[in-house]
């Protein structure tokens, strides 16, 4: 984790033969000249950080965007330190959520050549059972991160009128924003998302409870009565008009146009001396054996005839 702190109140503003255009902290980095500039240094200046041991870093930026006003320089002491987080995380719709519920540090807790940084949490703190569990940084690995940093972290450049120069992309970083604090925040949270995302030897897997989506069904009866409503009452058609149809001895014609034929008052199709053709199948078979021919008649209409030869 980080902390930052606004310095600018300790700033101090010297002249040299009734030219004021140096700004320093005190026993930190300074500027001087005209235009844009910034010059960072690990310092130990601020008294609100010295109850935090800075396991990681402590540096200080003095940034100003013209040096000649003095009211446009700012300047940031900042301390980046070891800590343990709680996480607690869910799953929402395939979508992870992560958030810091606590951090707990430990400002005695140091590490030098030959030891470990050691973390050890209090059981409140853990919500373990037993012993409260130890968290450790190797020596070798809070060397080598220190002596990273200590090289990014201090550093000066600006922009004159050749353009930006700035001894490397860290400070220029910090020269561009226009929230410090911020992009000091965005960088712990950086390096503790690595730090969580590369597993070791020593790391157990998290238990708790994982949810999965599941199909339901839920019938709304009230929407189901009008469609029974119509199966229903087509059924109860269908059953009478079978029922009265057989009542009445009405014959089983359909759509076929053979009945219009056979039956018809201008075609005639039976023969008087044979039996009433009035089934269809009848009526199919006797069509067959019949002739007939479409003739137009004297109004200009046309009238279907039987041929008789």
């Amino acid at each position: 984790m980080d902390r930052c702190v606004n310095i600018t109140s300790s700033l101090e503003r010297h002249c040299i033969q009734g030219k004021c255009d140096w700004l320093a902290l005190p026993n930190g980095p300074s500027l001087s000249g005209s235009g844009g500039q910034i010059n960072s240094s690990v310092t130990n200046i601020s008294s609100e950080l010295h109850g935090i041991e800075p396991s990681v870093l402590r540096f200080s930026s003095l940034i100003s965007k013209d040096v000649s006003n003095f009211d446009r320089a700012v300047a940031f002491e900042c301390s980046m330190f070891y800590c343990v987080g709680k996480f607690a995380a869910s799953v929402t719709d395939g979508i992870v959520d992560q958030r810091m519920l606590g951090s707990w540090r430990n400002d005695s807790a140091r590490s030098n050549d030959t030891s470990d940084l050691m973390l050890r949490p209090p059981v409140e703190f853990t919500n373990q059972t037993g012993q409260a569990t130890t968290f450790k940084v190797s020596h070798i690995a809070a060397a080598a991160i220190n002596s990273f940093m200590t090289n990014m972290f201090i550093g000066s450049g600006g922009i004159n009128n050749s353009g930006p120069v700035f001894s490397s992309d860290v400070m220029q970083a910090l020269y561009d924003t226009s929230n410090l604090t911020r992009r000091i925040d965005n960088l712990a949270t950086s390096m503790t998302n690595n730090i969580r995302g590369h597993n070791d030897n020593v790391s157990g897997p998290a238990y708790g409870i994982a949810w999965k989506s599941e199909t339901y069904l839920h019938v709304r009866w009230a929407w189901f009565a009008f469609p029974a409503t119509l199966v229903f009452a087509s059924a109860l058609f269908l059953l009478g008009t079978i029922l009265e149809t057989s009542y009445r001895d009405v014959l089983i014609w359909k759509s076929s146009a053979m009945a219009l034929l056979f039956h018809g008052r201008a075609l005639n199709l039976s023969s008087p001396s044979e039996r009433p053709v009035n089934q269809l199948s009848s009526m199919n078979a006797r069509a067959r054996t019949v002739k007939a021919e479409l003739l137009e008649t004297p109004e200009g209409g046309w009238k279907l005839t039987q041929d008789d030869q």
